[in-house]
């Protein structure tokens, strides 16, 4: 069995990871502050802020589940040979990385936004040649998440953005969401050679997302109302463009990045050398009907002809 060491594999992403790559890997949970014991991985404690050596020895893939110093340890396991995939939805740490090489694989937008999104965005695109993207994210304010993606988005409200709605699948329907700063808009102009691809974030309550612009003034002020958990802990994201909507919905948003993560590093050995979005590298609807069947729900539009006119539809 391959070595998988997932660098803060205790937190909410990297446990749901080690769940399903302990079935057929060897998989090290490593970090400062590992627990005894994690089913089916064994621990080894690691400063990810110091020397990581000892976490890559013998390693096949790193699975990065942290925001400490990524750029650096990807640097690290590229010039070691080792697969490197990373759930970060930092577009700053994703931009360090984009920029390395190395003899073997780094995987980015490792997850749901980015991730699926990425997926779901290039779908969409081959369906219809479209020049405009519109991305969703709908997050159950029920879910209990780490400190880092607490923080993170706390950071996006300050950037919030214009407002628009969209189309989520049953049972939320249409929404508002209001523009974040998710990493896809600034990654998939480029990968998918679109014009325009705009992100948007909501939560399942209607009123909290109405008062976020309201709240991102005082966003550096929020972190203990973070604790306050208002909601289901539900998920959705819907993608459109050219007319069409593709989406992925579900339970638990840190499990749905988990299991993403772990079936990516069974795609490893198809993947070429180099650092890549996912939506370069991976099949999406194969990949997503994958995904879907850890009991997730995926909605695809119809398939397009060549004249325009719509087939069959493909859902899973």
């Amino acid at each position: 069995m391959a070595r998988i060491v997932i660098l803060g594999g205790y937190g909410a992403v990297g446990r749901e990871a080690a769940a399903v790559l302990s079935r057929s890997h060897d998989v090290v949970v490593a970090g400062r502050n590992p627990p005894a014991t994690v089913p089916g991985a064994t621990t080894l404690r690691v400063d990810l802020r110091d020397d990581v050596e000892s976490a890559l020895d013998g390693a096949y893939a790193v699975l990065m589940c942290a925001e400490v110093d990524n750029a650096r340890i990807a640097r690290a396991c590229l010039e070691r040979g080792v697969h490197y995939l990373d759930v970060t939805a930092s577009h700053d740490t994703i931009t360090e990385i984009r920029a390395l090489e190395g003899d073997a694989t780094a995987l980015l937008s490792v997850g749901l936004a980015p991730g699926v999104t990425n997926l779901l965005a290039r779908h969409c695109v081959e369906l219809t040649g479209a020049r405009d993207v519109g991305i969703g994210v709908l997050l159950g304010g029920g879910e209990r998440h780490g400190a880092a993606a607490v923080a993170w988005t706390l950071d996006g409200l300050a950037d919030l953005g214009p407002s628009w709605r969209v189309e989520f699948p049953a049972p939320y329907g249409t929404r508002t969401v209001h523009g974040f700063p998710f990493s896809d808009q600034f990654t998939l102009p480029d990968t998918l050679d679109v014009d325009r691809v705009r992100t948007g974030l909501c939560l399942d309550s209607r009123l909290i997302t109405a008062l976020l612009p309201a709240a991102a003034r005082f966003a550096h002020r929020l972190g203990p109302l973070a604790k306050a958990h208002v909601g289901s802990d539900g998920f959705a994201v819907a993608v459109s463009a050219g007319g069409v909507t593709a989406a992925f919905s579900g339970r638990r948003q840190s499990r749905a990045t988990g299991v993403v993560a772990a079936l990516l590093v069974d795609r490893l050995p198809t993947l070429p050398h180099g650092v890549w979005h996912v939506d370069e590298v991976v099949d999406p609807v194969g990949f997503l009907v994958e995904a879907a069947a850890h009991g997730f729900d995926l909605h695809l539009p119809p398939t397009m002809q060549h004249d325009g006119t719509a087939t069959s539809s493909s859902t899973a």
